[in-house]
């Protein structure tokens, strides 16, 4: 998964030091590690902001990072949905494998546990814009899907108020395989710009299976820390996606190394391709007040 840094898990895995490309970059030099073993983030990650990262301007025409936040070891980005009110709770979105205490097990849904995580939201040069507080995990797996979302403490009209800045929407649509799309880290403070190359029936990676997912073309070639980053269509500027997972060194469905499976059960592996998670899936899901009710008829996220 393109998880926190590097490759898939690498950072949410090994902490810092463990990932290759992040001390070489001046910004994260100066941080400390998280964690020095599997166990001990798996038991918690503290929260952590890149320092002194300057933001690269995205291409002409491509989203900026407005709306996309940092997390201490992913991306993430504030998010309403179709049916979303000014006065309603704010929207987090991530990886499921970005959670502070650990990657979900294959099979494990998360739904409304209590949270309290920093986020760092960016403006559209990618500079601070304040701070937002979860207070739970309103949903959260890596089952059929990769995905975290947070509720916030203040809602979208007050963050507005404070920040000046309007979340991105979750599109309820099925994307279209040709479309332009970006993807923007706000870890990195950097974007990706590339198209939908098409979608993958089953992508297998070491015991996670996600389905239907993104592949990209080429030109996405994103890196750790990259992990739950939004991906934008840039026709309709509205979340197609939420980046996750590339495979690393051409090994088969293995961890940082996913394989894709299809409807026959053939498998093939794409080195250096980059995926991502839909999130028109979410938006059945969502109830009055921006609360998540697996129960809605047209719902088939996995429940717990």
């Amino acid at each position: 998964m393109k998880r926190p840094l590097v490759g898939t898990f690498a950072m949410a895995l090994f902490g810092a030091t463990a990932v290759t490309g992040l001390a070489t970059t001046p910004a994260a030099a100066a941080a400390p590690p998280e964690r020095d073993t599997a166990q001990d983030v798996i038991s918690k990650t503290v929260d952590r902001v890149v320092p002194g990262a300057a933001a690269k301007p995205p291409k002409a025409g491509a989203p900026d990072f407005a709306g996309t936040v940092a997390l201490s070891n992913c991306s993430g980005s504030l998010v309403k949905m179709p049916g979303s009110q000014p006065g309603d709770p704010g929207l987090l979105l991530s990886n499921g494998h970005c959670l502070e205490e650990g990657m979900p097990s294959p099979g494990q849904v998360i739904v409304d546990q209590p949270s309290q995580r920093n986020f760092t939201l960016l403006n559209a040069s990618g500079g601070n814009a304040g701070t937002l507080t979860s207070t739970k995990i309103s949903y959260a797996a890596m089952t059929d899907t990769d995905v975290s979302l947070y509720e916030l403490d203040s809602t979208y009209e007050e963050i507005k108020s404070e920040t000046g800045i309007d979340p991105l929407e979750v599109d309820a649509s099925h994307p279209t395989q040709g479309n332009a799309i970006t993807v923007v880290s706000g870890y990195w403070k950097e974007t990706y710009g590339c198209s939908i190359d098409g979608f993958v029936h089953e992508l297998r990676e070491d015991g996670w299976s996600f389905k239907d997912s993104l592949r990209y073309t080429g030109e996405c070639d994103t890196k750790g820390g990259t992990s739950g980053s939004p991906v934008i269509d840039n026709g309709s500027g509205k979340v197609v996606g939420v980046n996750n997972t590339r495979n690393e060194n051409g090994q088969e469905c293995t961890l940082n190394n996913p394989c894709e499976v299809d409807e026959a059960g053939n498998v093939t592996v794409h080195e250096g391709t980059a995926y991502g998670q839909q999130t028109y899936t979410l938006t059945p899901c969502m109830g009055a007040g921006n609360k998540v009710d697996l129960n809605l008829p047209d719902c088939k996220l996995p429940k717990p």
